[in-house]
C-alpha cells in the first residue's frame, strides 16, 4: 500500500502544480520518491463516521460531559455511565467528591503533552513554508471568524449566560465590572452619577 499511496499522491501533487503553472524542484521530487512513506490503514468496524465520532470524543471533549453529572449532594457526585460488561446499559454511579476529582484528574495531560500533534508539512515548524507554498499556488487561507463566548456557551453547553437565573425570562445586562478586590470609591461615585443622569 505504501508505494501505491506514494505514487498516487505524487501524481496528484504534480498535476496540481502543473495546472497552477508551477514546477517542483527535481532534487525535491527525487527525495520524495526515494523516501519510504509510512502508511497504516485498516477497515473501520462501523464506517468512517463512527471513527471520526470516536476520535472526536478523545480530541475535543473533556473527561465527562456536564449532562452526565446528575447531582452533587452532601459531598457525593452522581453521574451516568455506560456499563459495557452489562450490554452497554446506562447506569448511575455515586462517588465521593474527592474520588470523583481524582478520577477526573487522571485525564489531565502532563505538562508538554498534547492531545493532537501535527507532523510533516502540518507541523508548527513548517507553518511558514506551508504558507509560502500556498501563496505560490494562489491559495488564500480562510481566516476563522472567532465566535463570541456567549454564543459558544449557548450552543455547546445549552446555557444562556444572559438569562436571569430567577425568572428564566429576563435578560441580565452588565452595568459595571471590576477586579477581585472590588471597585475603587471614585469609580462607584462616577457610576452612581451616570445612573442618576440616565434615570433623569
Amino acid at each position: 500500500m505504501s508505494p501505491i499511496f506514494k505514487h498516487k499522491y505524487m501524481e496528484g501533487l504534480l498535476l496540481l502544480l502543473k495546472n497552477k503553472g508551477l514546477a517542483m524542484d527535481a532534487t525535491l521530487r527525487q527525495t520524495l520518491y526515494n523516501k519510504a512513506w509510512v502508511v497504516y490503514a485498516k477497515q473501520p468496524f462501523g464506517g468512517p463516521a463512527q471513527v471520526i465520532e470516536y476520535l472526536g470524543r478523545y480530541s475535543h471533549k473533556v473527561a465527562i460531559s456536564n449532562h452526565r453529572i446528575k447531582s452533587i449532594d452532601n459531598g457525593k457526585v452522581t453521574f451516568s455511565y455506560k456499563d459495557y460488561a452489562d450490554g452497554s446499559k446506562q447506569k448511575l454511579m455515586v462517588l465521593d467528591g474527592e474520588e470523583f476529582l481524582r478520577r477526573f484528574c487522571l485525564h489531565i495531560l502532563p505538562k508538554g503533552f498534547r492531545k493532537i500533534r501535527h507532523y510533516g508539512f502540518l507541523s508548527s515548524r513548517c507553518r511558514p513554508r506551508l504558507k509560502m507554498q500556498q501563496m505560490q499556488m494562489g491559495i488564500v487561507p480562510q481566516q476563522k471568524v472567532k465566535q463570541d463566548w456567549k454564543i459558544i456557551t449557548k450552543e455547546k453547553l445549552h446555557f444562556d449566560v444572559e438569562q436571569c437565573p430567577c425568572c428564566k425570562t429576563g435578560k441580565m445586562i452588565t452595568l459595571l465590572s471590576f477586579g477581585a478586590n472590588g471597585p475603587p470609591c471614585d469609580m462607584m461615585a462616577q457610576w452612581k452619577t451616570q445612573q442618576q443622569k440616565t434615570n433623569g
